[in-house]
């Protein structure tokens, strides 16, 4: 196609996603498998919340075996929780910075600087900030982590970058640059994005907030709901397949794939290109093969054969734990235990939490005593300005009376 002609002329904008990130995955590893030049040629790839983790994950060049992996393990975890993700001992913060210790590579501030753009909301006047240059490898990591910090899920003081603090990017700009013509949008919700599940509703309502368009529907509904509280790994792992399936219908709508390979899925022979010139998109005037099929993920029985790789990654991430322990919590006594241990257990990780926080106190109760005093300024000032524009509009002062008529007024008599 021609968009796609120079090497450069195109970014990648993967938006937030939670526990969906897993779509990304898909899409990425589909792109890496058929259409490599897509990812190698990109100037940039930018991200908010845990798609901006996927978009660190392709500039250091890391594996889809380890991406499902860290993903499907956070996904257990609640699982084996009495109480999910209200589980004191449920982390997400802390778990993704140990993740990016161990998988980053020593240099990547120099390879995400001006290849990575990282969505960021100030906290708390709500602004956004997209960052393109790192100076070092802890500053990726900051940045990351405070990207991926949703307010009150991950805790109550945001993390800092730079000397000031930052929360999930989603919140200003869910996904960078959506609107621009060279921008690869990749989202895991039903809408009009490049790469996103083609929804089978009939409601053409869609809902703009967070600078991305959203169809209004119950699927995206359940699948906002899955970003913070996750499904099972099996489902979950779904949402990955059905992500190669879509940037595949993707790179076969635009010819970038050399063979069509949805349409054996569907036992179907491709239709024969129609003379004259094709159809135009309706956004960005390309030429488009809006025949491409829209497959699903539970239509396709055998999707080993299409990616045999990603599909050993998923089956691997989503084993559980043989270990008799492992066996004896699934069981209805080993549930009973975790209930009856529930107390201790919330004062152990509470406490645990409140020892790790030591560090950190007295910048973070700075930073609070500061927050307060500019709000208590704040309420000052609006309390101030409203009284004085109460006293301008009504007079304290009652009218004055009206001035006799002094015709109207009988004279004096004069007696002698």
């Amino acid at each position: 196609m021609r968009c796609f002609e120079k090497e450069g002329s195109w970014n990648l904008s993967f938006s937030g996603a939670g526990f969906l990130g897993l779509y990304h995955v898909g899409v990425i590893h589909c792109l890496r498998q058929r259409a490599p030049r897509l990812l190698r040629g990109a100037s940039r790839f930018y991200g908010s919340s845990s798609g901006a983790l996927i978009a660190v994950s392709v500039v250091s060049g890391l594996s889809v075996d380890l991406c499902c992996s860290r993903f499907l393990a956070m996904v257990k975890q609640v699982e084996q929780l009495s109480l999910g993700i209200f589980h004191p001992a449920f982390m997400p913060i802390k778990t993704i910075r140990q993740d990016l210790q161990d998988s980053l590579p020593t240099d990547i501030h120099i390879l995400a600087s001006q290849r990575l753009g990282i969505s960021l909301t100030h906290w708390p006047d709500g602004k956004n900030f997209i960052v393109t240059d790192f100076a070092t490898r802890d500053e990726v990591i900051e940045a990351l982590v405070c990207t991926a910090y949703f307010p009150f899920y991950c805790g109550t003081i945001p993390p800092t970058f730079r000397g000031k603090r930052y929360i999930d990017g989603a919140l200003s700009n869910s996904m960078p640059f959506a609107d621009s013509p060279s921008t690869i949008t990749v989202s895991p919700f039903h809408g009009t994005v490049d790469i996103c599940p083609q929804s089978s509703s009939a409601s053409i309502h869609e809902m703009n907030t967070f600078s991305a368009n959203f169809q209004i529907s119950t699927k995206n509904l359940f699948r906002g709901i899955s970003c913070f509280i996750p499904s099972s790994p099996e489902v979950m792992a779904d949402s990955c397949r059905q992500g190669y399936l879509d940037a595949l219908r993707f790179l076969e709508r635009r010819g970038l794939t050399k063979e069509p390979v949805l349409w054996s899925l569907v036992s179907k022979e491709p239709p024969a290109p129609a003379d004259g010139t094709p159809d135009a998109a309706h956004d960005r005037g390309l030429s488009l093969n809006w025949a491409v099929p829209k497959e699903l993920v539970k239509n396709v029985p055998d999707f080993e054969q299409l990616s045999p790789e990603l599909e050993a990654a998923l089956k691997k991430a989503c084993m559980r734990d043989p270990s008799a322990w492992a066996s004896f919590r699934c069981s209805g006594p080993g549930w009973a235990l975790t209930y009856l241990l529930l107390p201790f257990e919330y004062v152990y990780f509470q406490s645990r939490r409140f020892v790790e926080w030591l560090p950190d106190m007295p910048a973070d109760l700075w930073w609070m005593q500061g927050l307060l005093r500019s709000l208590a300024l704040e309420v000052c000032s609006r309390t101030k300005d409203q009284l004085l524009s109460l006293l301008v509009t009504s007079p304290l002062q009652p009218k004055a009376a009206p001035p006799k008529d002094l015709a109207k007024e009988p004279r004096p008599t004069h007696q002698a």
